[in-house]
């Protein structure tokens, strides 16, 4: 007779809430966006409303979503900010889910 195997029950409680966290900060379709952008490199804001196609309020609310969960980094950069990525293992989780929810 085979078995399968059970899910792994030896994560500590901290490490679900962390990924819990995680997931919460992109439950959102801007925020998947602009991830899905900032996966090609660094972007202004300007340059994150011209792709979603969403207002410059709308993006600063998300991306300070973002910041808070330390999905993105700023820089300042002369008078703009040029946001990036902190890790690029989110953008490989937020490019999956698109993919297969388009399969």
């Amino acid at each position: 007779m085979t078995t399968t195997p059970s899910p792994p029950t030896d994560e500590p409680d901290q490490t679900l809430q962390a990924a819990s966290e995680l997931l919460r900060a992109l439950a959102s379709p801007v925020r998947l966006g602009i991830v899905r952008e900032l996966s090609g490199g660094g972007k202004y804001v300007h340059e994150l409303v011209t792709a979603l196609g969403v207002s410059q309020p709308l993006v600063s609310q998300h991306l300070r979503v973002l910041r808070t969960s330390r999905i993105v980094a700023a820089r300042r950069q002369a008078r703009e900010t040029r946001y990036t990525l902190t890790d690029d293992h989110v953008a490989h989780i937020v490019l999956d889910a698109i993919r297969h929810a388009q399969e």
